[in-house]
């Protein structure tokens, strides 16, 4: 069972910034995209930001022009740079892969908490 490993969590105030990685995805054949998604308590998690395999970035609307995502083949890392942070960016981040050699699945992180002071 492949895990997905985030990191880069912490408290920060809010205006400053942040850099999530994942790690562990060349574990997974096929991937057809990344992501990031939030889950603030008591709420359902939600999508921050996508990378398809050909490299097409998509963002949730609270984060535009904010985060950005990318990947790094040769470090094999996927990364979440986070600017400008507020404090309803407050959650914990997941990161996730959907790919698969015979069937298409999602895989997930833990989650890392990140945490915005205002």
């Amino acid at each position: 069972q492949v895990q997905l490993v985030e990191s880069g969590g912490g408290l920060v105030q809010a205006g400053g910034s942040l850099r999530l990685s994942c790690a562990n995805f060349e574990l997974i054949f096929n991937i057809k995209a990344m992501g990031w998604y939030l889950q603030a308590p008591g709420q359902r998690r939600e999508l921050v930001a996508t990378i398809t395999s050909g490299g097409s970035t998509d963002y949730a609307d609270s984060v535009k022009g904010r985060f950005a995502i990318s990947r790094d083949n040769a470090k094999k890392k996927l990364y979440l740079q986070m600017s400008t942070l507020k404090p309803e960016d407050t959650a914990v981040y997941y990161c996730n892969a959907n790919g698969g050699l015979v069937v298409q699945r999602d895989y997930w992180g833990q989650g890392t908490q990140v945490t915005v002071s205002s």
